[in-house]
């Protein structure tokens, strides 16, 4: 568990502290291991959210899907916080294995560790650094150790001004930049700028932005632009030709992987230029040549991009693919009403979030994060699509709505002058799918937030990514609640009570598919004891549920009349073929005679019962038993006769409870006999909990799992 400390985030009421303490750490850190790009993230104090605090070696930019993230998020400095512990990926493969969402955004090769900011007791954030991609597979121990080190001394500084209550003052980030302007400051001597003037190819030299800080006469011929167009502004936004996110991608992978990279342009109307970046930490420097021998090639039309320190397209690009990889993880509506929680809304600033659907004519709150009181949200549930809010106002149009201020949003909408929920301002955005509206999402924010156009824009398109997530999220919920209901139609409700006799039942589905499957279990009184069955059918779906009904229908009818266990199985096994389902199931009947201390046994191809004696030993039963049902019609099923002593507990079960991938059954076996000895003296409930509950706690399960515990009252 993150440990944040209640003086995490420190007190705005004392000077700040005059020392750049982040970017000399961040510095040091970076020279000491021959890193070329790093960053510091600090955890907010009332929020599991991570904030970039100081970057150095490349532009912010590089990292704007990540300037915020939440604790929770799938990338390294998330990992490093939440699990305090070093995060090390080795190159792109490893990259793309361990974090795809960050690979298809970043797809060039570097390493890169993330360590945790943190003492014994406080999490204060974490840190990135990064290396080329020629960097070693493993990190060094000079590396590990060092970073290990140095990160714990920034969290030492920090908790001591944290104690003091000495706010961090913000700190620039650490650019190796060139100055824009004249050759001769920028090559260091004018004998070396006349030089360079000479060569009969082009060269320009790009700062870690991209801005050009100088070029030679060659290269502005060679691209038809003068020296003073393209002084101080990047390639591609000086040059409407180079205006394409595949070159820009060039100058983004020569930095982030500290290796040589080219491309080839078309410069209208037909002359090929061939552009090849040599990088260092401090920027770039581009060769321009005439390409020989280019074959047929085609260019997207240009499109205007505004130069300066705006994010540019690239960057924006990035943003919705790391969000829309977010996205493609959710699978209930919970989990899309989370992740926006967790990635969207601090990547954009918002504080909280609502998520709202339509039902029966209504406004529906579908889920909600960030808010101190929820029944501030949950008064807006229920709200009829007629009604003039916001939020109905954005479904119904489709169109997004974004209030800078509460006064804003308050002289559009004075209804809420009676139900403020403590935010200042508030992006509406319709979520549209498959043509149709399925909800609302609002963003929240804790102060007045400017909406300028490029970040309108962005918001806009995640909407439309929540809202294809959403509309299979509601989807998946229906077949989910449907699933659930039907199987619990078809399992017992409860087990009868029964003289001599106490039961327990456990079913755990599969989490593949549609949690649903052919595994049951039943308990049924007859004269003088009772009969017990468990089965499991072939497969995870509506097909195997109904045909579990119908065997567990059939076992009970068979019983009622009075059939033996080895007739019960015989004629459950005709009906099965007699059904021609073409699925086989595997099932055990038992006869309990508990006044006579015993259980007569019939068994179809199914795990054999642990036996549970009253002085703690456990026995596997060996019984006689035919094949499957639904094999072979004139199959019989003889009977094995068991003592069964007071105090005794037979354990029956499906195969999911000891079958998993590498694991051998017999080993399982024996897994699942300890666990029933040193726990038999527990009440069955608490027994059956156990004996289940390392399967109940997993993430995935391959298959259904039933079980059904027997013990003989003493």
């Amino acid at each position: 568990m993150v440990g944040v400390s209640d003086g995490q985030a420190p007190a705005a009421s004392r000077a700040p502290v005059g020392r750049p303490l982040l970017s000399l750490a961040l510095a040091a850190m970076l020279d000491e291991v021959h890193a070329h790009s790093g960053a510091v993230y600090l955890l907010w104090r009332d929020r599991p959210v991570l904030e970039m605090a100081v970057m150095a070696g490349l532009p912010r930019a590089f990292a704007a899907p990540w300037e915020r993230v939440g604790l929770s998020a799938a990338i390294p400095v998330a990992d490093a916080a939440r699990e305090r512990r070093l995060v090390w990926v080795s190159g792109e493969e490893e990259m793309a294995r361990r974090y795809p969402r960050l690979a298809v955004v970043l797809p060039y090769p570097f390493a890169l560790a993330a360590l945790p900011v943190a003492t014994d007791t406080t999490v204060f954030g974490a840190v990135f650094v990064t290396w080329p991609g020629s960097h070693p597979p493993e990190l060094s121990d000079h590396e590990r150790d060092h970073l290990t080190a140095a990160c714990r001394r920034l969290a030492v500084r920090l908790e001591r001004t944290t104690d003091m209550s000495l706010p961090l003052a913000p700190e620039p980030d650490l650019l190796g930049t060139p100055p824009v302007g004249g050759g001769a400051g920028t090559l260091g001597t004018v004998e070396a700028t006349r030089m360079v003037a000479r060569l009969p190819y082009g060269l320009c030299s790009l700062d870690l932005h991209g801005r050009v800080a100088f070029a030679n006469a060659a290269a502005a011929e060679l691209i038809g632009e003068p020296v003073s167009r393209l002084l101080g502004h990047q390639l591609w936004a000086a040059v409407p030709w180079l205006n394409d996110p595949v070159y820009e991608d060039r100058y983004r992978a020569a930095l982030m992987s500290q290796q040589v990279a080219s491309f080839v342009a078309l410069r209208p109307p037909g002359d090929w230029l061939s552009f090849r970046l040599y990088p260092s930490t401090t920027g770039l420097s581009v060769r321009i040549t005439r390409a020989r021998a280019v074959a047929q090639m085609a260019t997207a039309g240009p499109r205007p991009v505004a130069a300066g320190d705006t994010p540019s397209r690239l960057v924006t690009i990035s943003q919705v693919l790391s969000l829309a990889g977010a996205l493609t993880e959710a699978v209930g509506v919970q989990d899309v009403v989370q992740l926006v929680a967790d990635e969207i809304a601090p990547a954009v600033g918002a504080q909280a979030v609502v998520v709202l659907g339509t039902r029966a004519g209504r406004l529906h709150v579908l889920g909600h994060r960030g808010y101190p009181d929820p029944h501030v949200v949950e008064r807006f549930d229920g709200i009829p699509l007629t009604e003039q809010t916001p939020g109905v106002h954005a479904l119904n149009s489709g169109v997004p709505a974004f209030f800078d201020s509460r006064a804003q949003l308050e002289h559009l909408y004075p209804a809420r002058h009676s139900t403020p929920d403590g935010f200042a301002a508030w992006a509406y955005l319709p979520l549209i799918a498959s043509g149709r509206p399925v909800g609302t999402c609002v963003l929240a924010y804790a102060e007045p937030h400017a909406f300028p156009t490029e970040e309108r824009a962005v918001l806009t398109s995640v909407g439309g990514l929540i809202a294809l997530a959403l509309e299979r999220a509601l989807l998946y919920d229906v077949k989910h609640q449907l699933a659930h209901g039907l199987q619990a139609a078809l399992l017992p409700h409860s087990l009868p009570p029964l003289p001599g006799v106490a039961a327990a039942a456990r079913y755990l589905p599969a989490t593949r598919g549609m949690d649903i499957g052919g595994d049951f279990y039943d308990l049924v009184p007859t004269a003088g004891g009772a009969a017990a069955v468990i089965g499991d059918v072939q497969g995870h779906n509506v097909t195997a549920a109904g045909l579990m009904g119908q065997l567990r229908t059939a076992v009970r009818a068979y019983t009622t009349v009075g059939q033996a266990p080895e007739q019960v199985m015989a004629s459950t096994n005709r009906l099965l073929i007699d059904l021609g389902a073409e699925l086989f199931a595997s099932c055990l009947y038992l006869r309990l005679d508990p006044a006579h201390g015993r259980a007569v046994m019939a068994r179809a191809g199914h795990p054999p019962p642990l036996l549970l004696r009253p002085d703690g030993r456990v026995r596997v039963l060996d019984l006689a038993g035919g094949p499957l049902l639904g094999i072979d019609g004139s199959a019989v099923y003889p009977t094995t006769e068991v003592a069964l002593t007071p105090g005794s507990v037979l354990v029956l079960y499906t195969d999911g409870l000891i079958e998993s991938p590498g694991i051998d059954i017999e080993e399982a076996l024996a897994g699942l006999g300890r666990r029933l000895a040193g726990a038999g003296e527990l009440p069955l409930d608490r027994l059956a909990d156990v004996l289940v509950g390392h399967l109940a706690a997993a993430e995935e399960r391959l298959d259904d799992v039933a079980l059904l515990l027997l013990r003989a009252e003493r």
